[in-house]
């Protein structure tokens, strides 16, 4: 299973998104969503699962949960913005989210790929929206297979 993981939208889906995306599975957005319609436009390519964000307004948030949780191939993952820990760090989501495999997480919007304990794959896509702090804009990709740690790279739009 290929995941898309993606955070940071504030309003702003990239056309680069549709080509990094065009053979995921499942899309994984992490907060920050900006816009409604975001969703709706990923939900073209496959199923999207998505939290809330910080800057997300009362309508984002009527639809989406702060925290979800979901089973992917066999792999407990968790997705948060991760604005409730402050500044969110791989160890701080560890704590929190013990039982999950995976974690994917946004907020910070710098790009982050870490492994936590050995065996918990952490994962901040960073910020796929509009340009902030003079970092590129990025998302993730994961390779989700039984029995095989999970395979993750950060992809620059």
């Amino acid at each position: 299973m290929r995941l898309g993981i993606i955070s940071d939208t504030h309003g702003l889906l990239r056309p680069q998104v549709f080509d990094v995306f065009k053979e995921v599975d499942h899309i994984l957005h992490a907060g920050d969503v900006g816009k409604s319609e975001i969703l709706t436009d990923l939900e073209t390519l496959a199923p999207v699962t998505a939290v809330y964000g910080n800057v997300d307004d009362r309508e984002v948030r009527s639809r989406l949960p702060q925290v979800a949780e979901v089973e992917l191939d066999g792999f407990a993952i968790v997705v948060t913005h991760g604005n409730q820990f402050g500044h969110p760090t791989p160890h701080k989501l560890h704590a929190a989210f013990p039982r999950a495999e995976i974690i994917v997480y946004g907020h910070t919007h710098m790009p982050l790929l870490e492994l936590v304990d050995k065996t918990v794959t952490v994962v901040n896509p960073g910020a796929a929206g509009p340009a902030r702090f003079r970092l590129a804009a990025t998302v993730g990709i994961m390779e989700l297979e039984a029995g095989i740690p999970p395979r993750a790279r950060l992809v620059k739009l």
